[in-house]
């Protein structure tokens, strides 16, 4: 049921030296600070109160996006503006239908999440929906998400603010585009038996966008729709592992494709990962394949610089092993220019992994596969043996929306709201002191925190006590940790959330140093 928009006493004084706009914040301001406007409480609409005081709507809006800037409101597509969760002065006293209450809110050692078609969730301006339940869940979207035996067993005094990595903000995809996507898809003509490569306009649309968007060379006979990077993993280890096969796999790195792979029978070998992404000069021989992110590591956020492609590459060339690359959010960069996808390099030696979990939603289901083209059949010739498909009716959707170009610009549009995320964690903790730092914050909808040894579990104990839930470095090592530190996702949690939940992990982060011996 929709909201009804809080009635607020509120006044416009030209007499006054304070701008109009200016006194419209200041009243607003403080109805937040004294509790007298909740979290998740929708303000009227701002040609509304501009008739309602007398003035033009130009200052009503300048009031409001000088709120939202300061985290008190935020707005959401379609819906309104509301007095954001977790706003100052908030914290702890959840308003009418704001913040998360003790329903909703979930332990760091507990797999359940929100039924994101629940309209009580819908309430939540940080919801998304369920990687958990996804058919394809992203790197970093793992059920088990900030699972940790050292984890607490009592519950926060706050409610959860979801820091956990792999979720987007599926608020901000634009519901009337999204209505039109599905409309669309449900007129079009129902297959008798659909093709395992997929709707064959949806690759040819695929094609096109991965030319012009990642610098791709590629035409519909290399494209096969799966349901999403796990999913193409599962293929390719089904049409070309034996039992015994050495695949390497980035430590750390997303423990979906280890799982994969083993599941299939391959002998999964660790293949060292820094700052910067997959150390090529490392590899060892004897590799069926090599699976790699080098848009954006997974987890430690680094970009592979050019040498070690060209590296990565050369040694496929000569050891006859595949590279996967899983470009699960190349879409979102704000420091740098994405560097062009490997399989623009060498498409003989490289299969490419896309999917629409981080840019759109887990939810769809819907991703794809690019390989040279006798490749691309040999799995499409094991899809159609294991009778594996993708839902007909979301492939349609995604055609509309990239006919459209409705997913271009929601790209867009989530690529500014991402980076208005990203610079809030940056603000907070960009300076903290040696040894703790922010690594991989260039890009993708996460950072990692590092932290000095012995404090990443009790960091994330504290935090989750505060209300605050984070995942620990160590879950993405198959061996023992090389570092320690948290992996910060900024997908799902509005900009006032973060703020709040960085300023308190400072705080934790501080207090473990200030008692650490000193030598």
């Amino acid at each position: 049921m929709p909201r009804i928009a809080v009635q607020l006493p509120l006044s416009a004084d030209r007499g006054r030296d304070v701008p109009l706009s200016g006194q419209i914040a200041g009243q607003l301001r403080s109805g937040i600070a004294d509790g007298r406007l909740g979290a998740g409480q929708r303000l009227p609409a701002s040609r509304a109160l501009a008739a309602s005081l007398g003035v033009s709507r130009t200052v009503v809006t300048a009031a409001y996006a000088q709120l939202d800037a300061e985290g008190w409101l935020e707005g959401r597509p379609g819906s309104g503006t509301f007095v954001a969760a977790g706003a100052p002065g908030q914290a702890g006293r959840p308003g009418p239908g704001g913040d998360r209450g003790a329903d909703s809110v979930t332990r760091p050692d507990s797999a359940a999440r929100r039924d994101p078609s629940d309209p009580a969730a819908s309430a939540d301006p940080a919801e998304s929906a369920d990687p958990a339940e996804s058919a394809d869940p992203p790197a970093g979207a793992d059920p088990s998400a900030g699972a940790d035996p050292a984890a607490p067993t009592v519950e926060p005094a706050a409610p959860i603010i979801e820091l956990r990595p792999g979720i987007p903000w599926a608020r901000g995809i634009d519901r009337a585009a999204w209505r039109r996507a599905w409309r669309q898809a449900g007129a079009a003509p129902v297959s008798a038996w659909p093709d395992p490569r997929g709707l064959p306009e949806l690759r040819v649309a695929l094609a096109a966008h991965l030319r012009r968007s990642r610098g791709m060379p590629c035409d519909r006979g290399q494209v096969l729709v799966t349901r999403g990077v796990t999913n193409g993993l599962g293929l390719l280890a089904a049409a070309m592992l034996r039992p015994g096969d050495r695949v390497g796999i980035e430590e750390p790195g997303y423990p979906a494709a280890r799982a994969v792979f083993a599941a299939h029978g391959a002998r999964i070998v660790p293949c060292r990962a820094d700052e910067h992404g997959l150390v090529t000069g490392e590899l060892p021989g004897g590799l069926r394949m090599v699976y790699t992110t080098p848009a954006h590591q997974y987890p430690l956020g680094g970009r592979l610089p050019v040498p070690r492609r060209q590296s990565l590459i050369a040694w496929a060339r000569a050891t006859g092993a595949l590279v996967i690359e899983d470009d699960y959010d190349s879409e979102f960069r704000y420091d740098v220019a994405p560097l062009p996808a490997l399989f623009g390099l060498e498409p003989a030696v490289v299969v490419h992994l896309g999917t629409t979990a981080k840019t759109l939603t887990p939810a769809m289901g819907v991703g794809w596969l690019v390989a040279r083209r006798d490749l691309a059949e040999l799995v499409a010739g094991t899809r159609q043996d294991l009778g594996d498909r993708t839902s007909e009716a979301a492939q349609h959707a995604l055609l509309a929306l990239l006919d459209s170009g409705d997913l271009d610009r929601h790209v867009r549009r989530m690529r500014r709201e991402y980076a208005r995320r990203r610079s809030a964690i940056v603000t907070v903790l960009g300076d903290l002191p040696w040894p703790a730092r922010l690594l991989g914050d260039t890009a993708g909808l996460h950072v990692i925190l590092e932290l000095p040894p012995g404090t990443a579990d009790q960091v994330a104990a504290r935090a989750y006590l505060s209300g605050i839930a984070v995942t620990t470095l160590e879950r993405y090592f198959a061996g023992r940790p090389s570092a320690e530190g948290l992996v910060l996702g900024y997908g799902c949690a509005s900009v006032s959330q973060l703020s709040r939940a960085c300023q308190v992990l400072r705080q934790i982060v501080a207090t473990l140093s200030e008692a650490a011996p000193r030598s």
